[in-house]
């Protein structure tokens, strides 16, 4: 994309906190994992307070980092992830999530599949499954440093989506993508 795509504008608010909105509606706290170089830029939007600093001793990148730095500064808390590049999930979508996660007490992750490839982006990873993730980490068994591939190495909730649904896992990565929005 070229620049920062959590402080991109969908009509006079920036992605990130249309994300924090969704959440917000779901009377959940919210937290935003940021890396260093956006560290300066998202204190000057959002209270220091609700900024996760990526934990750089954990020698990953992208959303692994995020997601994992988020635990290792709450480790007794399941984490509901969303991606700020996904402006156009609904809370509907989410509240059904929560739902599934709330009736399946045995999982260590949910998430929504999208003609069977899982959507990891938008999931709720409980603690124990991200503590067993860190613990392959620490000693050399996460071979690829994906979400994905997290998820096919703890016990995965996955839940197809709806037809009508698929829209709000469109995730944007080029200027070009944008038109229409």
């Amino acid at each position: 994309m070229g620049t920062d795509k959590g402080l991109l504008k969908l009509e006079a608010k920036t992605w990130a906190q249309t994300a924090v909105d969704k959440f917000s509606e779901l009377n959940l706290p919210v937290k935003l994992s940021v890396n260093n170089e956006q560290y300066a830029e998202y204190s000057s939007v959002f209270p220091i307070a609700d900024l996760i600093m990526d934990d750089e001793s954990l020698s990953l990148r992208g959303p692994l980092l995020g997601l994992l730095s988020a635990h290792l500064k709450n480790p007794n808390d399941s984490i509901f992830l969303l991606a700020c590049d996904m402006p156009l999930m609904e809370a509907n979508v989410l509240k059904e999530l929560l739902h599934h996660y709330n009736e399946n007490a045995g999982g260590d992750a949910f998430v929504f599949t999208n003609e069977g490839e899982p959507e990891p982006l938008c999931g709720i990873y409980k603690s124990a499954g991200l503590s067993d993730v860190l613990k392959m980490l620490q000693a050399g068994k996460l071979s690829k440093h994906s979400m994905k591939f997290m998820l096919e190495h703890i016990n995965t909730f996955s839940f197809p989506l709806r037809e009508d649904q698929k829209k709000c896992f469109r995730n944007f990565n080029a200027h070009a993508e944008l038109n229409g929005l």
